[in-house]
């Protein structure tokens, strides 16, 4: 039929209208799951799939898992499948879930605050070399990380875990993870505020609530009295970090909606001062921001930093005191920047009771559970019953008196766990890697502490402050864009013309100082063989051209394409 004024219709094709569904947020009404995870949540809170595991799977074995609760609600406890060995990283992204999947499972031990006793490390020692094959990695979160984990172990795992007040509940999973805090908290002489009580009671209230136990995805806390700005605030959902307000005293700056992985934010400050107190009562009102106004169509935007991009921090100030906290909050100082470029509290210092404490770098965060065990040891025998994880894979032992610092540290040393490490050996991090996560693509532990001891070979006199971080794919789990040296793995072409592991080299990113992510140089990319001579090449080029008292990330933010190459 010919188009007519009469009939305009015929001129144009009808389309079929659709109703927006939006992001999926469920304060707009929109609980109809859009995804399968969200799906599978709706079906079923993932603090239930315990019981499972308790009285079914672990004793029927892993085929009779089911898949929803295996790739999906374990997580909520703390497991995740490892990787099957022997798949190359061409494979990562070809193969199906079910393909890549061990009976194998990572679990995950959240240490809030990074605060052990040396019972509890003993206990995850020795649950290490009975259950785990020796493993236990210290992450960049304060967690420990053992491999190898049988379903038929894991009741008794939780069982030997609870007993000495340790837990993997929402170690994992689209949680409120583990809540990290200064490993100093209420020892350092120099701290603003302990905020110890805080991560205390949020822990009490909320941690295995149902009240938070369906979030978009995973939500990350982080709680710091230290001037040194040791937890990387920066870089997480919800950040209180410690400041003096002029009026009210030490209390906490509040930052939101930091992340990384493939589309990094720095987190915002919302200009709020938040009293000790209070920090329970609004991180409750952020989280439930994210619980309800999260983006849960699709998984790529599911994190609260793209909800605090499109609001910005005044309209996320303002629904956080109308609608969740019923009142406005003190505005308040931002924290000063940091008096060091370390934040890691390696090396012997002075606490405020006149007591030591003494921090030691393993290597890129690979430990085991006899070495465990003997750092309880080690600790009692000089004093202690305090141990401390950080955020750059190390660990402190707090309490020492000062006649006994020395044995401690030789101690130590006889561990090969040096408190007086190399810059290469301290500002070293790396992730899991290929080994055993199923989303790398290279490997990354070894590769680090290769890297490590060719560095101190080459460069024996190198003592500026350097981070090089890890990560075996573009997750940025190792917190590659905020390192000086961030190395993404990725497969590249070597000059033979064959596919082998590499990384995208990212230069110059930063925390504490001047914040910021690293510039990537176009079309620089290095093999792992190539990597220590890479390094080696940049480092001396910095060496030459700095001037005096310059930082790596600033010369690698002015220096040209050809020096960085």
């Amino acid at each position: 039929m010919a188009a007519t004024p009469q009939n305009p219709a015929a001129a144009t094709p009808r389309r079929k209208v659709s109703r927006h569904r939006g992001e999926g947020q469920w304060a707009a009404g929109h609980h109809t799951p859009l995804n399968g995870n969200e799906q599978f949540k709706k079906d079923d809170d993932g603090l239930n799939v315990r019981t499972r595991i308790e009285t079914i799977y672990s004793k029927r074995g892993f085929d009779s898992i089911d898949p929803n609760d295996l790739r999906g609600r374990m997580r909520w406890w703390g497991l995740y499948t490892q990787r099957r060995p022997g798949i190359d990283g061409g494979k990562t992204a070809v193969l199906e879930p079910e393909e890549l999947d061990d009976e194998y499972f990572m679990l995950r031990v959240r240490i809030d605050g990074g605060r052990l006793t040396t019972r509890q490390l003993r206990v995850i020692g020795e649950i290490s070399q009975e259950f785990a094959r020796g493993t236990a990695d210290i992450t960049d979160r304060q967690n420990v990380q053992y491999h190898w984990i049988r379903i038929e172990d894991v009741p008794e795992i939780w069982n030997r875990l609870e007993a000495v007040g340790l837990s993997t509940t929402e170690a994992c999973g689209d949680t409120p993870r583990v809540v990290i805090g200064s490993p100093v908290a209420g020892i350092a002489e120099d701290e603003i505020i302990d905020g110890s009580s805080a991560i205390d009671e949020i822990h009490r209230r909320y941690i295995g609530s149902k009240e938070f136990s369906n979030l978009p995805r995973k939500f990350k806390t982080a709680i710091s009295g230290s001037p040194l700005l040791d937890v990387a605030h920066e870089i997480n959902d919800v950040a209180f970090v410690g400041v003096h307000h002029p009026e009210h005293g030490p209390g906490f700056d509040l930052w939101v909606g930091g992340g990384l992985s493939t589309n990094p934010k720095i987190g915002v400050r919302l200009g709020a001062w938040v009293p000790l107190a209070e920090v329970p009562d609004v991180w409750a009102g952020v989280i439930g921001i994210f619980r309800d106004y999260g983006y849960r169509r699709l998984r790529t935007r599911a994190r609260l930093k793209f909800l605090v991009a499109d609001w910005g921090a005044e309209k996320f100030r303002q629904v956080l005191e109308d609608e969740y906290l019923g009142r406005k909050l003190v505005d308040g100082p931002a924290p000063e920047q940091p008096v060091q470029q370390w934040r890691d509290h390696i090396g012997v210092h002075r606490q405020k009771d006149g007591r030591f404490y003494v921090g030691f770098a393993p290597r890129v965060g690979r430990v085991d559970g006899a070495t465990l065990t003997k750092i309880a040891d080690l600790a009692e025998a000089h004093g202690s019953g305090r141990v401390r994880t950080t955020v750059e894979q190390k660990m402190i032992v707090l309490d020492v008196e000062e006649d006994k610092v020395e044995s401690l540290v030789e101690g130590l040393e006889a561990l090969d766990l040096t408190a007086r490490p190399s810059s290469f050996r301290r500002g070293t991090m790396a992730c899991t890697g290929i080994e055993f996560c199923k989303l790398a693509i290279v490997e990354t532990k070894q590769r680090g502490s290769q890297l490590i001891d060719e560095l101190e070979r080459r460069l024996p006199d190198f003592d500026e402050p350097l981070t090089i971080n890890l990560n075996g794919c573009p997750n940025a789990c190792a917190r590659i864009q905020v390192a000086d040296i961030g190395l993404k793995g990725q497969l590249v072409v070597n000059d033979k013309g064959e596919q082998v592991e590499g990384y995208q080299v990212h230069l110059g990113g930063a925390l504490g100082l001047e914040a910021g992510f690293g510039r990537k140089v176009r079309g620089l990319k290095v093999t792992s063989e190539e990597l220590p001579d890479y390094v080696e090449r940049v480092l001396k080029r910095f060496q030459a051209e700095r001037e005096d008292g310059e930082r790596f990330a600033t010369w690698a933010a002015r220096a040209s394409e050809e020096a960085l190459s």
